[in-house]
Parts: structure tokens; C-alpha cells; sequence
């Protein structure tokens, strides 16, 4: 059998989210066949040369570099392979498998471009529909796929990612911490967010929540750390609007091997999104022992169970209750909802998540 596939998202250098995703399932994908040995050759489909991070290839495992620009799935890859991605080849000659990671485009329109829009709704409706199986990272995201579309329900497999073990852990060195607190000029007291600047991440709403929490509390500062994404702009105006400049310290895009010192200074790691597929960095905050203040939306109360402190994203007066608990929690109390979240990232890896979606891949290929 031959699994293809695409690995663009992969191969970014700046990677967030569904690329770091695409990353770790892809140097695990290769471990578990290292392991397994089986009879199986995966090759990996790429607009431009594999980073120098990427396995090295063998007997079972390839790099093919397509020429091509624009519609490269359409003009390029069109009809090679099995293929683990948001978006699918209309037309291929084999099985593929498609990843959903989230359907909250379709309730939040308005946070998008229009083309990114139009693009996101009907690309993923036309993957969902050709596709033999779905990953999805939650049940919460498979039961909005599920919704609105009602012929995948018998397709979709439920596979959670996982986190970095090696990198994000209780081992903080803290001489780093000082050091990347230095570097980012970020205050002893700090809570952190952390992800791509967009809309529905709802960071203008964290700082709407920020101003009150920074008359209660005016020691802390708000770390937003994370590159622009897209329609960020009015987020830096609305931190000069509310007389926060000299409060709120953006870092912009922060490497991955720098995260885990940040998690480990931070009071808490603060999620307010309007809708989280997965929400990756619950984990890696958890597993710094950080406690996570998140939204009580989609599917962060199944990924963070009762490790997590919720509140309503649409509420300031919710918001800043969570994080005032968080300040003023006795140190008792605090410890132990740290030793929750330490429990509870037990659950997730990406050794589990690869051999979930090798068992999927090997299915979809077998013959019917």
C-alpha cells in the first residue's frame, strides 16, 4: 500500500495550529511505521523542498517536490493520493481521507475575508462529501460536521491531538524564563494568551476585560503573544483606545522552542475564543503547570475537562471574574488545579493521535 501525502502545512516555517498539527503527525506517522514495519510506503507531496526537520527518507518514506503555483492541489497533485488536509483533489483514482479540524467558519462568518469565506465552506463541503473518512480532533467538531452535513456521520473518526512531551513539561529551566521574559520586556505578573492574532480567537474582547482587571490588579500585565493573522488591526487599536499601551505586550510570532518558558511564567494561560477545534495549547500550558482560563465553548470544556477555569466569551463581567479568582486563588487551591491539568494532558499524545490516524489511512485503502 501507498499512503500520500499532502505536507505543505507541514513544511511552513512559522508554524501555528494546523501546521504544527500536520508536523507532529507526520514525524509519528514515521516513528509508528519505523516500529511497525509493515508493508506500507508513504510519500509525502510538497510545493517546495522538506525542511531540513522532516524525517529522512528511506525505503518507505519519500519527498516529491511538484512544480506548480496557484490551484496547486487542482493543477499539481490532482489525482496522486491518500491525503490527510483540510481540502481535497475533486477528482482522484484512490481513497482519501480528509482532516476537519473545525466547521466555525459557518457560524462566524463575518470573521472572515469573504474569499477566505466562500473558499473554507465550499472547498471543506466538497473534501467532506468525496472523501471515504473524516478526522476530526473532537467529538464537539464531528458533531458540527455531522450537522450540516448530514451523509459523513458513518465517516468520521474522532482522533485528539496530542502535545510535545519533550518540550512542554514540568522541567522549566527558570534562568530561560528570566531570559525570555527579558527578551519580550514582560513584568514578574503576567497572564498570557497565546495563538494567531484573528477574529475568533476574541483577543479584543480578553482586552476589553483587561482594562478592568488592570485597576484591580495593577501589577499584572497581559502578554499577547502569536503572529498576525488576519482582520488584527483593530486589536492593536482598541490597547491604545483603552489607555493600555504601557500594559499589554505583544511579542508577535513566538518559536516553538521559546513557549514552554513562557507558559511556565505566566500566572495563567488565558483562552477566549469564540470556537476552538482543538485548542492545542490547552495542553502545553497545562503540562508547564500553568493553569488555562478558557471560553466554555465548542470543544475546549472536552479537551481541558475540570482542569480548566471557564467562562462566557461573550461577557466581560464573566471573564473577569475567572481571571480574579485566578489572582486571588490561595496557593492551596491553586496547586492543586495545576496537579488537574498535569492529570489531565496524561490523556493526550501524539504517539496515540499517529496510530489512530495509521489505522484510518490503512483503512480507507483497503479494498472495499
Amino acid at each position: 500500500m501507498v499512503i500520500g501525502i499532502d505536507a505543505n502545512e507541514a513544511n511552513v516555517t512559522q508554524k501555528v495550529g494546523t501546521g504544527q498539527y500536520a508536523f507532529e503527525l507526520i514525524k509519528h506517522l514515521y516513528i509508528l511505521q519505523d516500529i511497525k514495519k509493515e508493508k506500507i510506503k508513504f510519500i509525502l507531496y510538497l510545493k517546495s523542498t522538506p525542511s531540513d526537520k522532516f524525517p529522512e527518507e528511506n525505503n518507505y518514506w519519500e519527498y516529491k517536490v511538484l512544480p506548480g503555483r496557484g490551484f496547486w492541489i487542482l493543477t499539481s497533485l490532482m489525482p496522486r493520493l491518500l491525503k490527510s488536509d483540510h481540502y481535497l483533489p475533486i477528482i482522484s483514482r484512490v481513497p482519501q481521507v480528509c482532516m476537519i479540524h473545525d466547521l466555525g467558519y459557518l457560524k462566524f462568518s463575518e470573521q472572515f475575508n469573504l474569499k477566505d469565506y466562500w473558499q473554507l465552506k465550499y472547498w471543506s463541503a466538497i473534501s467532506i462529501s468525496i472523501s471515504k473518512y473524516i478526522i476530526s480532533p473532537s467529538k464537539s467538531t464531528k458533531n458540527d460536521i455531522v450537522r450540516h452535513y448530514k451523509n459523513a456521520s458513518k465517516k468520521v473518526k474522532v482522533i485528539p491531538h496530542g502535545y510535545n512531551k519533550k518540550l512542554f513539561n514540568e522541567n522549566i529551566n527558570n534562568l530561560i524564563v528570566r531570559q525570555i521574559k527579558n527578551k519580550y520586556r514582560i513584568s514578574e505578573n503576567y497572564l498570557l494568551f497565546l495563538s494567531t492574532l484573528k477574529p475568533s480567537k476574541n483577543i479584543e474582547g480578553l482586552i476589553n476585560t483587561f482594562s478592568v482587571i488592570s485597576k484591580k490588579y495593577p501589577k499584572y500585565n497581559l502578554v499577547i503573544a502569536g503572529k498576525k493573522g488576519w482582520m488584527y488591526e483593530t486589536i492593536f487599536k482598541k490597547v491604545e483606545e483603552l489607555g493600555l499601551s504601557g500594559k499589554v505586550i505583544f511579542t508577535g510570532y513566538v518559536k516553538e522552542e521559546e513557549k514552554p518558558f513562557l507558559f511556565a511564567g505566566a500566572m495563567a494561560f488565558v483562552l477566549p475564543s469564540f470556537w476552538e477545534g482543538f485548542g492545542m495549547d490547552i495542553l502545553n500550558s497545562m503540562a508547564c503547570k500553568t493553569p488555562v482560563l478558557a471560553s466554555n465553548t465548542a470543544s475546549i470544556p472536552e479537551v481541558a475537562g475540570k482542569a480548566a477555569i471557564y467562562f462566557d466569551p461573550n461577557k466581560t463581567d464573566s471573564m473577569v471574574n475567572a481571571i480574579s479568582k485566578i489572582i486571588e486563588m490561595p496557593v492551596g487551591e491553586y496547586n492543586k488545579l495545576v496537579k488537574l491539568g498535569q492529570e489531565r494532558v496524561k490523556s493526550y499524545s501524539w504517539e496515540k493521535c499517529a496510530s489512530k490516524t495509521y489505522e484510518v489511512l490503512k483503512l480507507a485503502g483497503e479494498k472495499n
